[in-house]
């Protein structure tokens, strides 16, 4: 029983001497050196009740937005009000102000309609760029590509939009097709990559028949830089009058189709070179 009792008094000396460190200003790890506690459990129980000097606090990064949205609050601000001032969430601003009184309603039902309108574009503009900074940071790491690189990126591209060969139907041909203009350029940039001449391309637009035809014409023209004679006759989808259609507008310019003459040989590398990097992938985990 003396031996507890011991145990229990050199507890409370450590407890006072651990207290008197902390109103002294120490933190944690300047009480657990000077006492030779590295028990967490113990330093914990012995500093229990005795608040951490603020020096150790951390600022939060939205410490301002908080103090700013208490301030606008007892100023009478709404809660969309805030959100639109300041562009944070409703549960945040609801977080910070909650225990501060409620502002007397002084709006009429239109002028709180277009606050929480404003708020809300507010919300998706930061929404837009906060997508526009992913994506850039995105397209900055990717830098420099080397000859592999795109060549294998080529590869993929031509197996997923590509035509292919078939056991049941023989067509060892390359066509690509797509309405991306982006595709469009990886994609010839990759045959000369691969040596093929622009003079063994053939190009086709395939457009809605309702579409600015002569227009998307042109367009595919200059994007790949070849001359109007190595086009083929541009490829119209009939309208049907019972589908409303959601391709429309100056942005809509069909797809373009890109096939390479004597291309069998080259055909026969792309589908031996897919399967390679299919049998490849195991090992890059």
């Amino acid at each position: 029983m003396a031996h507890a009792h011991g145990k229990y008094a050199d507890f409370e000396d450590l407890r006072e001497r651990a207290v008197a460190l902390r109103r002294g200003g120490y933190s944690l790890r300047q009480i657990r050196d000077e006492l030779k506690i590295f028990n967490n459990d113990i330093l914990n129980q012995l500093v229990k009740g005795e608040p951490p000097p603020e020096w150790t606090k951390r600022p939060r990064a939205k410490d301002d937005l908080r103090a700013r949205a208490r301030e606008l609050r007892l100023q009478g601000w709404t809660y969309d009000q805030i959100e639109a001032e300041l562009g944070c969430s409703r549960s945040s601003v609801s977080l910070w102000v909650r225990d501060l009184p409620r502002p007397e309603r002084k709006r009429s039902r239109e002028e709180a309609a277009e606050i929480a309108r404003r708020g809300w574009e507010a919300k998706l503009r930061i929404r837009d760029e906060e997508r526009q900074r992913t994506k850039d940071a995105a397209k900055q790491a990717i830098g420099s590509l080397s000859a592999r690189e795109l060549f294998l990126v080529g590869v993929s591209l031509y197996w997923a939009e590509g035509s292919k060969d078939k056991p049941y139907d023989r067509r060892e041909q390359v066509t690509f097709v797509n309405s991306d203009p982006g595709m469009i350029k990886v994609f010839l940039t990759w045959l000369d990559l691969l040596g093929v001449e622009r003079e063994r391309l053939r190009y086709t637009v395939m457009i809605h028949e309702s579409a600015d035809v002569p227009g998307a014409e042109q367009y595919w023209a200059d994007l790949v830089g070849a001359d109007r004679s190595a086009f083929n006759k541009t490829t119209l989808k009939k309208h049907n009058p019972k589908t409303v259609r959601k391709n429309v507008g100056e942005a809509y310019r069909g797809c373009l189709v890109i096939k390479v003459l004597k291309g069998a040989e080259l055909y026969r590398r792309i589908e031996g070179s897919w399967y390679g990097i299919v049998l490849g992938a195991d090992s890059a985990i």
